[in-house]
C-alpha cells in the first residue's frame, strides 16, 4: 500500500513536520510504502490557472506523481491564523480529482493553541472538492502536545495512542475501499 505524506510547513523543523515524519514511520511499521513530500525542502511554484499545463517544475512533477500513485494521502499543516499554510494550499491548487479521486485522505495539524480544528475542517473541504474521501478521524496537536523527543517521537503517550488508533482506522479504510 502506497501512502503519500505532504508536509505543508514553512519551517525547517516544525511540529507538524515532526508529526508527519512520525506518522510516516508508524505507517512503514504497518508495511506501507511511504513517500514524504516536504514543501519546505521541495517547494512548488505559485499556481497560475492560465499556465497550469505549461508549468515545468521538478518538485511539482514529483508531488503530482507521488499523489497520483498513492493509495492513501496524509496532509499535514501547522495552523496559521485559523487555516492551513499558504504553501500547502498552493500545492493542493496544482492537484485535482485525477490525483485524489476515490482515495482516503487523513488530515493533521499542529497549533500553538489547544487544537487546530479550523485547519482540519478547511483541509477536509478541499479534499471533498477534489473528490478525495476524508478519513473521519484526524490528528491535531497543540500546546505542550507539540513536544517531540530527539528520536522524533511525541513526548505525550496520549498523542502516541491517538496516532496509533487513527492510523489503524486510516489503513483499514484504505484496505476496505480497495476491495
Amino acid at each position: 500500500m502506497k501512502i503519500a505524506i505532504i508536509s505543508g510547513s514553512n519551517r525547517a523543523s516544525s511540529s507538524s513536520k515532526l508529526l508527519a515524519k512520525y506518522v510516516g514511520s508508524k505507517l512503514e511499521e504497518k508495511g506501507c510504502e511511504v513517500t514524504f513530500h516536504d514543501l519546505f525542502e521541495k517547494p512548488v511554484p505559485f499556481y497560475y490557472p492560465d499556465e497550469r499545463d505549461q508549468v515545468d517544475d521538478v518538485n511539482l512533477q514529483l508531488l503530482a506523481k507521488t499523489v497520483a500513485e498513492a493509495d492513501g494521502i496524509v496532509l499535514s499543516s501547522p495552523e496559521y491564523h485559523g487555516g492551513p499554510t499558504g504553501v500547502l494550499k498552493n500545492a493542493l491548487d496544482h492537484l485535482d480529482s485525477e490525483h485524489f479521486d476515490g482515495k482516503i485522505v487523513l488530515v493533521m495539524s499542529s497549533a500553538g493553541g489547544a487544537v487546530g480544528v479550523s485547519t482540519l475542517q478547511q483541509l477536509q473541504v478541499i479534499v471533498r472538492n477534489v473528490h478525495g474521501i476524508n478519513c473521519p478521524e484526524w490528528i491535531s496537536i497543540g500546546g505542550d502536545q507539540r513536544r517531540f523527543t530527539s528520536e522524533g517521537e511525541p513526548e505525550s503517550e496520549l498523542i502516541k495512542k491517538r496516532v496509533a488508533r487513527t492510523l489503524q482506522y486510516f489503513v483499514t479504510m484504505i484496505v476496505n475501499f480497495r476491495k
